[in-house]
C-alpha cells in the first residue's frame, strides 16, 4: 500500500511536473516491507531556462525520509524524456505507462497515447542488456533482488515483443520457472535478503535465465513490432506546443 502523502512530495518540485509515477519494486510486483518508494517523472523547464544563457537542469534528483519511508524522486525535463522515449529505452516507457500515477496532466495523457507508436523490436536490446547487468550483480552478491530483476526484465521483454503490451509487474507475467512465486514471496519479507537454503541452486538459475534470454532473442526476431518509432513528429509537436503553452510559468 503506497502512502497517501506522495502527492505532497511532488508538490515541492522546483518546476511544474507533467507527471510523476511509481517505479521500482512497487511497480515490478515485489516490494518488501522496507522498500524505498521510487518516483519517476517529467518536469518542464521554463522558456528562459531553455533558450537563455542559464540553462536549467535536465535531470533533477531528490531523496529524503518521510515518516520512516525512503523516497527517491527523479525527473527529466520534457525534451530529454522525449529523446529517451524515441530511443529503445524500456525504462522510460515503464515510467510513462506505470499504473501507479501520483501526478498527471494532459501532457502525460498525450504521451501515454503516443507510447504504442514508440515501441520497436529494438527494445529487446534494452531488456537483454539490463538482464545481463543484473545477472552479474547477482553473481557477485547472491542477492535476491538482482536475481528477480533479471527474471523480470526478460519476461517483460518477451511479452512486449510478442504482444506489443508493456507489463512491468513480474506477478502478472507468465512463462517463468515454477519457483518464481516463492522467490517473490521471500523478497517481500526482506529488501536485501539472499536466497533461502531450499532455493534452486545456481546451476538451475543460470540455465533458466539462459533459456529466457534465448527466448527473448527469438521473440525479437519474430516480432511484428516495427524497426523504428512512428511517433517522432507527434512527439516533436507535443514538446514544442508544451513549451509554448506552459512558457515562463512552467
Amino acid at each position: 500500500m503506497l502512502p497517501g502523502w506522495l502527492g505532497e512530495v511532488c508538490a515541492g518540485q522546483p518546476h511544474r511536473l507533467a507527471f510523476a509515477t511509481v517505479s521500482g519494486a512497487h511497480l515490478y510486483g515485489f516490494p518488501s516491507v522496507d522498500s524505498d518508494v521510487d518516483l519517476r517523472g517529467v518536469h518542464v523547464l521554463p522558456l528562459d531556462e531553455v533558450i537563455g544563457l542559464r540553462p536549467g537542469a535536465e535531470t533533477i534528483t531528490r531523496s529524503w525520509n518521510h515518516d520512516g519511508v525512503e523516497v527517491d524522486l527523479v525527473t527529466h525535463d520534457l525534451a530529454k524524456f522525449c529523446r529517451l522515449l524515441l530511443s529503445p529505452n524500456g525504462y522510460v516507457l515503464e515510467q510513462l505507462l506505470s499504473p501507479m500515477i501520483v501526478r498527471s496532466s494532459t501532457v502525460h495523457e498525450e504521451l501515454r497515447s503516443l507510447a504504442p507508436r514508440c515501441l520497436t523490436r529494438h527494445h529487446a536490446h534494452h531488456y537483454l542488456g539490463f538482464a545481463r547487468t543484473q545477472r552479474r550483480r547477482f553473481e557477485k552478491t547472491a542477492g535476491l533482488k538482482p536475481l528477480l530483476y533479471a527474471f523480470r526484465v526478460l519476461l517483460t521483454g518477451i511479452h512486449l515483443m510478442r504482444t506489443g503490451e508493456l507489463v512491468a509487474d513480474l506477478t502478472r507475467l507468465g512463462g517463468g520457472p515454477p519457483y518464481l512465486p516463492e522467490l517473490v514471496s521471500a523478497k517481500c519479507t526482506a529488501e536485501h535478503g539472499g536466497l533461502a537454503a531450499d532455493a534452486p541452486d545456481r546451476t538451475r538459475l543460470a540455465a533458466d535465465l539462459d533459456r529466457l534470454a534465448a527466448e527473448l532473442e527469438r521473440a525479437r526476431d519474430e516480432s511484428r513490432l516495427p524497426e523504428a518509432p512512428s511517433a517522432r513528429n507527434a512527439v516533436h509537436d507535443l514538446l514544442v506546443r508544451t513549451r509554448l503553452e506552459w512558457g515562463i510559468h512552467a
